[in-house]
């Protein structure tokens, strides 16, 4: 077998990394990651990791994906009205502008910390 970072990454018996590893993309069929699950609405359901992903980088540590078995996954569970409403007011905390207390329509940016119309308030009236 060859040397390059790919064959570095395969290792099915996980004899070097303690659970079965595969190179990005080459997954068996019957795992999937966390995101792969979710779109097929399931979720790991407590069950342990059954394998990896790695993807090597230049100079970095590998990318590391973890696989769960799909026949072993649970279904999502639903959302309640409780949770809903939860969701709801954070989502409105992530829009209220906390300088003036208005919901500014959006989230507020993390680089300003306030509504556009309070971090520039010169712009607002030279635009009228």
């Amino acid at each position: 077998m060859g040397t390059g970072p790919i064959f570095r990454c395969f290792d099915p018996t996980g004899t070097t990394y303690g659970i079965p590893t595969y190179p990005w993309r080459y997954a068996p069929d019957g795992l999937a990651t966390r995101r792969q699950l979710r779109a097929l609405g399931l979720r790991p359901g407590g069950q342990p990791v059954a394998a990896q992903l790695l993807r090597p980088r230049y100079r970095r540590e590998p990318l590391v994906a973890y696989l769960y078995r799909i026949d072993r996954a649970k279904p999502v569970r639903p959302m309640t009205s409780r949770k809903w409403g939860a969701l709801a007011l954070a989502m409105l905390a992530r829009r209220t502008c906390p300088q003036c207390r208005t919901d500014a329509g959006y989230v507020i940016p993390a680089s300003l910390g306030m509504c556009v119309r309070c971090a520039y308030p010169a712009e607002r009236h030279s635009a009228a």
